[in-house]
Formats: structure tokens, C-alpha cells, sequence
């Protein structure tokens, strides 16, 4: 298997895992996880969105009407995400692969310290090649609810993921072959649009309300999703998952629903949020060593590389990294705080625990969240 993306976060929507039913289709799900499986042992690396939650706490409870009412979804998600995560367990188990679960609010990515811990978790796991099934915390946060109510789930969840990991594709499978340019279902004539380079005016007008009166599955959110995943230097397409082997067609490349090519690089997507993005809170001051080691290389920064700590700034804080001639080389996320900076400057990594008596990795700033000035 020729893969053309390799680190792929593939969202499962609501209406695919249940046929449009009121529980989840396991015959099918058993299909997406077998393709899933293919491509884990092809070496790829997969991270899962998942709604269902709601559906599957509707199985167990059928007499909660939740139509409409937040409260009553929250119970159902409550009830439901336990017996979701248990069904992929189950499923993914036939392959000897192991799952985790990850639930996240947009608030959780919105702050340094929630992005930080979000995007490292979901790192090591893919690292012990372990597949993250993420999903919206519907018990804690109603505004995915709410937009389940009118146009769609989960959908800018997955693409806020994608940017996360750098993932190379988001695949947003759900019951739509992708994005045509009307409701097909009420407009014979309508045509499905395979490759979509930029998102306009027209674009998003083929994907409102006015032009798809029966929704689409969340068109438009769908549309929205691209614009953040294409920004962040990912691929995004949109197609059905009934379709046979869909998984395994669109990570080796081939043609599938819609596909929205990224508008910038994911190097360039980081050095933009890193350099223009947030403001930078303090300096490093690293050695000639880690200096050497950052411009020739791929390393991230070390401890043992640092020789100073200016400013004041908390973990998840961009810093700037400069040489001891003040020359400015790069920027970058931080692991530590500077009072902990100041504990483990100099020292090696394995040294970290016993020093602070916690450790957030070997790195003071990994080489995903760093940006090197050449």
C-alpha cells in the first residue's frame, strides 16, 4: 500500500455510525475500524473524532426524549460515551490495538495550558501507537450541542485536532458523498464538486441553508471546518463513509467526495502562529551546542543546551530562543515554566523529575512547537 498521508485524523459523524438510526450500526463500524486497522499496520498514524455518544446513550435509554433539549442530550452523552468507547475497545481489539479516550472542549484548546497538554497526550499516544478516539465533552460544554441541533457535530473539534498533531489529512466521513452545488436530494440536476482550491463566497453559498434546505449532514459547518484545516497546512476531504474502503482509498491519495488542498504549508502554518500569533512572554539563552544543533537539525531544545531564563512566563508560553550573542534564532512553545527553566537549565533530561519532582518531557521546547529562523 502506496500511502500518500501518513498522520491522518479521520472524524465519524453521528449519521454515518448509526445509518440514521437510533443506535449505532456496528456491522459498519466494524467496516471503518478494519480499514482503520489496515492503515495502523501499514505504519500510518490515525486519530479518530467521534460523535455517537448521544445515539448510543439513546440505545440504552430510548425513552429520554432529547429531541431539542440540551439537558437531556447531556444525560444521553453521559450515558452513551462510556458504551461508544467500550464498542471501539472492543472492535479495535480484534487487531491487538489499543485505544484511549480523549474528551475536549474548545476551551480546553483555547488556552496555552490545555492546547500544550492536548496536543502532547495525543503525541505520545500516537508514538505508543495507540489510536486516540477524541470526541466533544458534551457534559461539561453545550456549544457542540447546540450546533448539532442546527448544522452539524464535532466537525471544527476536527479540524482544531488536525492542527494539534500536524495531521497531513482530515477526513470528515459522514452520509454525503461531499459538497455539491445544491441539495441533491431535492435538486436532481445538482453536481458533486470533487476539488475545491479555494473558499470563496460561492463556496460557502453552495454550502448555506438557502441552497441545501434538508442540510446536508452539517454542510456548511463542514465548509467551515475546511477553512480552519486548510489555514493549519492540512488536506481536508469531505465523502461518505459507506463508501467501500473509503479509509484506505483517500490515505493513499485517491480520488473521493471533495477534496480541499491546504493553503499553506503546516511550516509555514506554524511559523505564523508562533512569530505573529501569540505574544512571546520571555527569552531562552541557549549554548553554542543546542545553537548548532537547532539550525543543522531536527532536535528540539533541550535543558541541558539553556543557559538562561529571561522574563517570567508559565508553561504553554511562546518564548523566544536567542544565542549568548542576543541574536534571535527562533521561537517556540514552552514545556516548563522560567522558574522551573532556572531549576533544569544546563542539566540533563533524566534529571528533570528528581530536580522539580515532575517532569512534561525530556524537551524545554519540542521540535513541533519550535520555529528555527534560517
Amino acid at each position: 500500500m502506496e500511502l500518500e498521508y501518513h498522520r491522518i485524523v479521520i472524524k465519524l459523524g453521528t449519521r454515518l455510525l448509526t445509518s440514521g438510526k437510533d443506535r449505532l450500526d456496528l456491522e459498519l463500524m466494524g467496516s471503518l475500524v478494519h480499514q482503520i486497522a489496515r492503515l495502523h499496520r501499514e505504519g500510518a498514524e490515525v486519530i479518530i473524532v467521534s460523535s455517537g455518544a448521544i445515539a448510543s446513550g439513546r440505545e440504552k435509554f430510548p425513552h429520554l426524549d432529547g429531541k431539542g433539549k440540551v439537558p437531556i442530550r447531556q444525560i444521553l452523552a453521559s450515558i452513551g460515551q462510556g458504551r461508544l468507547m467500550h464498542t471501539y475497545d472492543h472492535l479495535f481489539g480484534r487487531y491487538d490495538i489499543s485505544v484511549a479516550q480523549a474528551l475536549l472542549t474548545k476551551y480546553d484548546l483555547s488556552s496555552r495550558s490545555g492546547y500544550l497538554n492536548a496536543r502532547n497526550v495525543l503525541l505520545e499516544l500516537l508514538k505508543l501507537r495507540v489510536i486516540p478516539i477524541v470526541n466533544n465533552n458534551d457534559v461539561v460544554s453545550t456549544d457542540e450541542i447546540i450546533k448539532e441541533l442546527t448544522f452539524g457535530d464535532n466537525d471544527s473539534l476536527s479540524a482544531h485536532v488536525a492542527s494539534l498533531v500536524n495531521a497531513d489529512l482530515l477526513a470528515i466521513l459522514g452520509d454525503v458523498e461531499g459538497l455539491y452545488t445544491q441539495d441533491p436530494g431535492v435538486y436532481p440536476e445538482a453536481k458533486l464538486i470533487p476539488y475545491v482550491e479555494y473558499i470563496n463566497e460561492s463556496v460557502e453559498e453552495m454550502a448555506s441553508p438557502q441552497a441545501n434546505p434538508q442540510g446536508m449532514g452539517g454542510m456548511r459547518s463542514k465548509v467551515r471546518a475546511a477553512k480552519l484545516a486548510t489555514g493549519f497546512g492540512t488536506a481536508m476531504v469531505i465523502a461518505s463513509g459507506k463508501e467501500r474502503e473509503i479509509i484506505l482509498d483517500l490515505a493513499e491519495g485517491k480520488s473521493h467526495g471533495t477534496l480541499f488542498p491546504p493553503r499553506v504549508s503546516k511550516l509555514e502554518s506554524r511559523r505564523r502562529f508562533l512569530m505573529s500569533g501569540p505574544p512571546h512572554k520571555g527569552r531562552l539563552v541557549i549554548d553554542g551546542g543546542a545553537d548548532a544543533a537547532l539550525r543543522e537539525g531536527e532536535g528540539s531544545l533541550l535543558p541541558v543546551g539553556i543557559v538562561d531564563a529571561q522574563g517570567n512566563f508559565e508553561r504553554g508560553d511562546v518564548v523566544d530562543v536567542i544565542d549568548i550573542k542576543d541574536v534571535m534564532l527562533g521561537c517556540g512553545i514552552c514545556n516548563y515554566s522560567s522558574l522551573d527553566i532556572m531549576r533544569i537549565k544546563g542539566l540533563h533530561s533524566d534529571r528533570i523529575a528528581s530536580i522539580l519532582g515532575y517532569t512534561y518531557g525530556e524537551e524545554a521546547i519540542h521540535r513541533n512547537n519550535l520555529v528555527v529562523l534560517k
